[in-house]
This record gives C-alpha cells, structure tokens and sequence, in this order.
C-alpha cells in the first residue's frame, strides 16, 4: 500500500508540472494560477501545495525536471580536468545547443523561462535560481579558460572574468533569440561557429577541433 501510494504522489506531482508547463506555455506565468494549474492536472490546490510551497517552488520544480540534467552534464564536463580545457568548453556548451535544438521538452521549458515569466516579488524564488545557474556557469567558465591559458602558457588578452562572463552572455544570448524564432537559423550551426570565432579571438584556437 505504502509503495502505491508513494508511486500515486510522484503521478500527481508529474502531473501538476505537466499541468502547469502547458499553461505557463499558452498563457504566461502571471497569467496561470494554482487553481487553473490543478484544474488542468485533474487536482484540487490543496494537492498543489502539498507538493509545492507555492508558485515560484512550482516553476522551479518545472525548471529542474528539465533542466538539471544539462546542468549536470555541464557540471560533470568542466570538473574532470580534461587534458584541453578549451575542447572541454567547447564540448560541453555544444552538446548542450544540441539538447535545446533537439528536444521540444527542453525547447518548451527554456521559452517560458525566458520569454514568458516576469520576475516580480512573488517569483524572486525564480530570479535567484536564474542567477544562481547563470553565476555558476560563469565561474565554470572562467576556471576552465584559466586553465586553457594555463596550459598554452600565454597570457589572457583581457581579464578572465570578463572573458568567462562574455562567453556564457554569448552562449546565453544566441539561444534567447533562437528562442524567439527557431526558424530564423540553425541553432547548433550559428552555435559553432560563434563560439569557435569568440575562442579564436582569446586567442585560444589552436585548440579547437571539429
């Protein structure tokens, strides 16, 4: 009975985050409420609530569902200390254009996130999650581009900061318009080749490979 009712509450909870993606989707985060939420998901509020602290822990539990598994596949490519810091960043933000290109769910998520949420006092849970994610990244970036000048044993044409903050607002800001209208271009095509001109610019192609 207990593992019934436990598989019962991860349905409901997959539901309600079915529920609201598709909302959040056609009609904006500040235009869904819990109740059209659990009206959808086949659920009362009272079961929303049970599950999530309010609208903002909603989102975020939206958000990680997809999400985490490319931050993960991020976080696990920076940390192993590959022999090319370069290739390593390169890799690792490609395969990642590739899973937005590809995946509709991925897609789907991103767009609200980036195009239909508003960042008032009720969703300031969201906004520091953003920061944060956005935050780590950057100081991935700048530890793996450290290492690449490191390794060439040459010195950065500007601060490493700045370069490891431009380089995710690269990556960031491509996709943000891709977003807008995914046929306009060839998301992982643009992907490559901007990032490949960015790295050559640091100075830093030699290590770049196909």
């Amino acid at each position: 009975m207990g593992r019934r009712t436990k598989a019962d509450a991860l349905t409901t909870r997959n539901n309600i985050l079915d529920a609201a993606e598709q909302l959040f989707q056609s009609h904006g985060v500040s235009h869904t409420s819990l109740n059209d939420i659990a009206m959808a998901a086949g659920t009362t509020r009272g079961s929303i609530y049970w599950h999530f602290k309010d609208k903002a822990d909603l989102f975020n539990a939206m958000m990680e569902r997809v999400t985490l598994p490319l931050e993960q596949t991020l976080v696990v490519a920076y940390v192993e200390q590959a022999a090319d810091p370069v290739a390593e960043i390169r890799k690792a933000m490609l395969e990642a254009l590739r899973l937005i290109a590809t995946d509709a769910q991925t897609r789907r998520v991103l767009q609200i996130a980036t195009h239909q949420v508003e960042y008032t006092t009720e969703m300031g849970a969201v906004l520091a999650r953003h920061l944060s994610v956005h935050d780590g990244c950057v100081a991935r970036n700048q530890a793996a581009l450290e290492r690449a000048f490191a390794t060439h044993r040459q010195p950065p044409p500007v601060a490493l900061s700045c370069a490891a903050r431009g380089l995710q607002v690269l990556v960031e800001g491509l996709v943000h318009q891709w977003l807008l209208h995914p046929e306009a271009f060839d998301l992982q095509a643009n992907g490559r080749a901007v990032l490949d001109l960015y790295l050559n610019g640091l100075g830093l192609q030699k290590s770049i490979t196909a």
